[in-house]
């Protein structure tokens, strides 16, 4: 039996069979038999349409048609008429600068998207007299990083002008836009001790009842943008068309997080779909061993150490012996 052919992303059910014989598209249809119903006309599959509002204040927009992170801010963009590199990030279902709500690769087909965009710039001085500021860096996808967790006492928490949500957008005046969380992560790290360095930071623009808020995220980070466990979400991706697929089971949420704590404390940086991801490669690993040479071919660019991946695997793969 033939199909009907695809047209962007909806796509035409198969006609009704009639007697074994599917009826080709742009064939008519015969007049159907004395005595009987006419067939039912093909239906559409339905749309996938999400509701946005900018965080700090607007209309409600309605977007579709995108596949990954980019092409999600220049819809939400285009619906509300300003530039896709305005955007910082998007959180689900709240209009607060909540990262345990931060849109990732994936997004349940009910949830309800909010864009921060750009605030306020400001500049700080900081000096490391600790190896560690006490940051935790994620990114948007689209070329941003920002802060997504401060550690209580740390070098950073002593600064108030710093907050959770803030964009990192200069070290020293180098530019850092374009560049992925963890490359900013070891930009930090490297800078040298007693030596003042200065950020320059964006903040999202806040609506009045959230100015003055300072917030900190749990140091937990439960997998972003699901709804529960067993819905369907929109999964997104870098390279190839979005997908359809189930939430993850409750221990491959529990893994992911687990891996995700292991990201933080090796490299002061929190990314639940890099931790998916390398739970997906951990569970087709039959050693350790194995997980590092996949890693290393697909994710090379973080030049992860060694001990990292082999506490990745224990914690996939034997999550008793991964725990401390």
């Amino acid at each position: 039996m033939r199909r009907a052919g695809r047209r962007g992303r909806e796509a035409q059910e198969e006609r009704p069979m009639e007697n074994g014989v599917g009826q080709e598209p742009g064939v008519p249809e015969p007049p159907p038999a004395e005595g009987t119903s006419a067939p039912r006309p093909p239906r559409a599959r339905p749309r996938l349409v999400f509701r946005t509002q900018l965080a700090h204040g607007s209309p409600t927009g309605r977007i579709e048609g995108f596949t990954n992170v980019k092409e999600l801010y220049g819809k939400i963009a285009e619906v509300f008429g300003i530039s896709p590199t305005e955007i910082l990030f998007c959180t689900l279902n709240t209009h607060k600068v909540d990262m345990q709500k931060l849109l990732g690769g994936q997004i349940g087909l009910e949830d309800f998207i909010f864009a921060h965009v750009r605030g306020e710039t400001k500049e700080v001085e900081v000096t490391k007299t600790e190896d560690a500021l006490g940051l935790t860096i994620t990114d948007n996808g689209a070329g941003y990083a920002f802060i997504k967790r401060i550690k209580e006492g740390s070098i950073i928490n002593r600064i108030q002008a710093v907050c959770v949500g803030d964009s990192i957008e200069a070290i020293n005046d180098h530019t850092i836009v374009g560049c992925r969380h963890y490359e900013v992560a070891r930009m930090l790290r490297e800078l040298p001790r007693a030596q003042p360095f200065t950020l320059r930071l964006v903040q999202p623009k806040k609506a009045f009842d959230m100015i003055g808020q300072r917030t900190r995220s749990s140091s937990k980070c439960p997998p972003e943008g699901r709804v529960s466990s067993g819905k369907e979400t929109l999964r997104l991706r870098a390279q190839g068309p979005a997908t359809l697929q189930e939430g993850p089971s409750a221990v491959e949420e529990e893994a992911a997080r687990r891996v995700d704590d292991l990201l933080e404390s090796y490299m002061g940086i929190r990314d639940c779909e890099l931790a998916a991801t390398m739970v997906e490669m951990a569970k087709c690993s039959p050693s350790a061993a194995a997980l590092a040479c996949a890693v290393d071919s697909v994710l090379g660019e973080f030049a992860f150490p060694q001990e990292f991946v082999a506490e990745v695997w224990a914690a996939v793969c034997s999550p008793q012996g991964g725990q401390e």
